[in-house]
């Protein structure tokens, strides 16, 4: 038996009952607005809710997405008892696990299919066991994207290698009918192994009933979206990402009820049009995880300094906005998008080290941490990727930090040595006068470090490495 083409779902209708269904939840974790448990719970007299702890996989995550994930793991577990039932959690490796769970029910595995080259990988090796335990096929859905990949193409039927095209043809491109509802099938109870222990997540707000608590949330202050989304001393992003990494709420119920009344509402929903293109990206160009989209920006010679690297990371650039955004991510899991932007743009401009680098230090750290968005912003921010804009956008990290952060209010509460300056000394200590760094506690070298290099000397550094991989001198 072949493994089923993930671009075309394998469905179960109505009439074509099982006895039981194996619900394979991976970046789906919720019961509501959830194709595969729909389908599942619809079509089968027993379902059982299972999810496969990967040591690997887990042990390679930060601190803070293991938080999150088994906050949401017991999330979906406190939502399957209200329907009489349990979340199955099994250790191990997914493709020995889920067909050795499977023979033990007699069940049919259900999933939502996902679009990176390790679950790629993953999936068909799971469908090759099944199929030589003699198995029934996998029934597979989209629940993870708000359209699947194939959809949203050019008259050409091509993917479109430019966001605002891809946009256009996805605001139009209508939603495929998925299952909805919860079935009257009975939920299995049987709890399997106990979740890791890990700090902090019994503090987590974990589970699709928190999430739709700060869906609501957002959806009080999304009229604003436009006006706030860039400046970091506020929550003016959804701070949804995290859900939609975790799947504990679905993006077609997002898009659903933003809507598209007012500026802001289509502001945000734009963004999911971004999630899903990035998603689309990848599940065509699996290869752009370790190589350049545009393959002439492979040619960079990187310097790869691993002091500097090493600077970055800890948040001890001499760069204010860039090191309270490496110690935001640091103590939290998550970093605000704009200054996302600029300490990726630091890394691979300023320190002119390989965005790969800056690229596997956030999938790491960050509990949103999802490989097409991850790498799609990192080959943007180094101008490698599929985007219209040239290779010579280059963040000016003062500017930035004047025009996002004016009072200083986020380098404040992130970098708090730098706490009593005033004025633009908060923004650039290096060029503040002597008497207004005494006055703010502040000593160049000793309480925070000089800037590791200069901008504008990085700047036309990075441009000549750039057109020199490009032949353009």
């Amino acid at each position: 038996m072949t493994a089923p083409d993930p671009a075309r779902p394998t469905t179960l209708h109505s009439e074509d009952h099982v006895d039981h269904a194996l619900v394979w939840f991976r970046r789906d974790l919720r019961l509501l607005e959830n194709p595969t448990w729909s389908a599942a719970t619809s079509t089968a007299s027993t379902a059982t809710a299972l999810f496969v702890l990967d040591p690997a996989l887990f042990e390679a995550a930060g601190h803070f997405r293991q938080q999150a994930l088994v906050a949401h793991l017991d999330g979906l577990d406190r939502m399957l008892r209200e329907y009489g039932g349990r979340l199955r959690i099994e250790h191990g490796d997914p493709v020995q696990v889920v067909p050795r769970v499977a023979a033990e029910l007699g069940a049919t595995v259900h999933w939502n299919i996902d679009t990176t080259p390790y679950a790629t990988r993953r999936d068909a090796a799971v469908t090759s066991a099944l199929a030589a335990a003699g198995a029934a096929e996998p029934v597979t859905h989209w629940g993870t994207l708000v359209h699947e990949p194939g959809r949203v193409l050019t008259g050409k039927g091509t993917l479109s290698k430019v966001f605002t095209p891809f946009a256009k043809v996805w605001d139009r491109t209508d939603l495929r009918p998925w299952a909805e509802g919860i079935g009257a099938a009975e939920i299995a109870s049987e709890p399997g192994e106990p979740l890791p222990d890990v700090a902090g997540a019994d503090d987590f707000p974990g589970g699709e009933v928190a999430a739709r608590a700060r869906v609501g949330d957002f959806l009080d202050r999304i009229d604003d979206y436009l006006d706030q989304r860039d400046l970091p001393a506020i929550d003016g992003t959804s701070l949804l990402s995290g859900d939609l990494r975790f799947g504990t709420v679905s993006p077609r119920e997002l898009m659903h009820v933003a809507g598209d009344t007012t500026d802001g509402r289509r502001g945000f929903v734009r963004q999911l049009a971004w999630r899903d293109w990035y998603a689309h990206l990848l599940w065509q160009n699996p290869g752009m995880v370790r190589a350049a989209i545009k393959p002439d920006y492979d040619k960079v010679l990187w310097r790869n300094d691993p002091d500097e690297y090493e600077a970055w990371k800890r948040g001890r650039t001499g760069y204010p906005i860039v090191d309270a955004g490496m110690r935001q991510l640091w103590k939290t899991g998550f970093m605000h998008n704009r200054v996302r932007m600029i300490v990726g743009s630091f890394l691979v401009k300023d320190l002119l080290i390989d965005w790969r680098w800056g690229e596997r230090w956030f999938r790491h750290l960050l509990v949103d941490a999802d490989v097409s968005q991850n790498v799609g912003n990192w080959q943007w921010v180094a101008g490698c990727g599929t985007d219209a804009a040239p290779y010579f956008r280059v963040f000016n990290p003062w500017t930035q930090s004047r025009k996002f952060d004016p009072r200083g209010e986020y380098i404040r509460h992130w970098v708090p040595e730098l706490a009593e300056l005033t004025g633009d000394a908060v923004h650039e200590p290096a060029k503040a006068a002597p008497l207004d760094l005494a006055a703010g506690g502040v000593t160049l070298g000793d309480t925070y470090p000089h800037p590791i290099v200069d901008h504008a000397f990085a700047r036309d550094r990075v441009l000549t490495a750039y057109k020199t991989a490009l032949g353009k001198i």
